[in-house]
């Protein structure tokens, strides 16, 4: 790439650009939830309810790799405007709604946008910013999606309450628009692709069949389903068979969506493991913890939500710690494998603390975020530093995918985990529960109301105890992560005299 003699963007005035695209893309993730009743009581239809979120999060993690390859074809400002265009007018359409297909056809055209703005802002870094210096920068978006997990909740929950649910979605219209305007006046000067653009078209369809394939199976058996369901057998034989024919035809095409020799790429591959692993944690306790709290202590929604404040603070002084240390010595393996080793002994802190002790499950929380941040910016830093400059955004674009994939995926085992144990347990009947964590709780809830006195107080002592095999349970998957890690090569970041190699 080069920047045909443009002005070198203001790096201060691009990472401004840039974060309120990210937070924007974050927001959505966890404002829509709380007003999951209201919405489900205007439009009588619980049958779709549930993928009023999974269509967003399935559109996004689909278009996060796409947008990557055409980043690196057409450049990646153009990219970055159509995103946040597509994800303002997408909100606008969800205002609207006024009946559940419509709105979840919206959520899906909003997660088309949202993938681009997730995606192509951290590729900007990458164009913009040495490998060395990255982790900083990668850090303030780390910061982002911790803003956004905690102000998601409590302004879905306050708009709802005292306005409208549709709000939730009306207040992206003028971010949106100030976010579109900001971005097209600061991302000039960005670097242009002197090479003839060739899309990858039957590689494109291919990805996108096999990953919602993969996707929708992987949600349907974290809603409570099995996996010997005909429906999700069928979704996850339809993943492998697209997937695996995406693989042989990216071997051979001249220029595939997803080039496959990055996957030779023994960093990079192991950073990719890393951010799976750590945002599986990461996003399936922000939908657990809660739900503990909640059950357990017998809070309501609005302090359950409040509870994740701890895990949310721990993210972003992880991210910077790890971005600043990083960037004075040079090397990414040691600020990975520390959070790495951190993660499991933290979790286990949170599984074996009462919820009632709020201090030391605060300091265990505020542990967890720290290690999550640690890992998250600097995997990202280590992959776009081990990759050449003209794969740079799709290096990045499937770093995301894979950060997606394990939020995913961590969400859905946790929550069909947890079904398991308490249907194990005949604490309650929670099967075929709608939506992923937030179904069961709501059936959790109703078997808590339904009892009291002494019966009350078995059956917190009975969830408080699955939980905590739960977590017991996330603290072992945590320690694939840190195998990841303890394999990752110790290489040194380039800086700012070798950018470009």
């Amino acid at each position: 790439m080069t920047s045909l003699n443009q002005p070198r963007p203001d790096i201060r005035s691009v990472l401004f650009a840039l974060m309120m695209a990210v937070f924007l893309s974050a927001l959505d993730q966890t404002i829509v939830a709380v007003s999951m009743p209201a919405i489900s009581a205007q439009f009588q239809d619980f049958d779709l309810l549930a993928w009023v979120i999974s269509a967003y999060m399935v559109a996004l993690t689909v278009a996060v790799p796409i947008y990557g390859k055409l980043g690196d074809l057409y450049g990646r400002r153009r990219l970055m405007l159509f995103g946040l265009a597509t994800f303002t007018l997408a909100s606008l359409f969800c205002a609207i709604a006024q009946s559940m297909e419509q709105l979840v056809l919206a959520r899906v055209l909003q997660g088309i946008g949202a993938g681009g703005m997730v995606s192509v802002s951290q590729a900007i870094i990458g164009d913009i910013v040495p490998p060395r210096e990255r982790g900083r920068y990668q850090g303030y978006f780390s910061g982002m999606y911790a803003a956004a997990s905690v102000a998601g909740p409590v302004l879905g929950g306050f708009m709802t309450e005292y306005l409208s649910w549709r709000w939730v979605f009306i207040i992206n219209l003028p971010l949106g628009l100030a976010a579109w305007w900001v971005a097209r006046k600061t991302l000039v000067g960005l670097p242009i692709p002197q090479r003839k653009p060739v899309i990858d078209y039957l590689g494109t369809v291919l990805m996108i069949i096999g990953l919602t394939a993969l996707l929708l199976g992987v949600t349907e058996i974290g809603q409570g389903h099995s996996w010997r369901d005909e429906s999700v057998v069928m979704q996850l034989a339809v993943a492998l068979l697209a997937l695996v024919i995406f693989v042989l035809y990216e071997r051979r095409t001249r220029e595939p969506l997803l080039p496959m020799h990055l996957f030779a790429n023994r960093s990079a591959v192991l950073c990719w493991c890393t951010i799976f692993f750590t945002s599986f944690q990461a996003i399936s306790l922000i939908v657990l913890l809660p739900l503990r709290f909640q059950t357990v202590t017998g809070a309501g929604a609005d302090s359950a939500a409040l509870h994740l404040m701890p895990l949310a603070i721990g993210m972003p002084l992880g991210a910077y710690f790890g971005g600043r240390r990083t960037s004075l010595t040079g090397r990414y393996k040691p600020i990975i494998l520390t959070g790495a080793a951190l993660m499991p002994l933290a979790i286990l802190g949170i599984a074996f603390t009462p919820p009632q002790s709020a201090i030391l499950t605060s300091l265990f929380m505020v542990l967890t975020g720290i290690a999550s941040g640690m890992q998250f910016p600097t995997s990202l830093v280590g992959t776009q530093n081990s990759v050449e400059v003209k794969d740079m955004g799709v290096a990045t674009s499937t770093t995301n995918l894979f950060r997606s994939l394990g939020g995913a995926v961590g969400v859905a085992t946790m929550s069909a985990l947890l079904l398991a144990m308490l249907a194990g347990s005949g604490i309650a009947q929670v099967g075929g529960s709608s939506i992923p964590g937030e179904g069961s709780g709501n059936l959790l809830m109703d078997s808590l109301h339904a009892a009291s006195g002494p019966a009350l107080e078995l059956l917190r002592g009975q969830l408080s105890m699955t939980f905590q095999h739960l977590l017991m349970a996330s603290a072992a998957v945590s320690l694939l992560g840190l195998s990841a890690a303890l394999a990752m090569p110790n290489h040194l970041l380039r800086g700012r005299d070798d950018k470009d190699r």
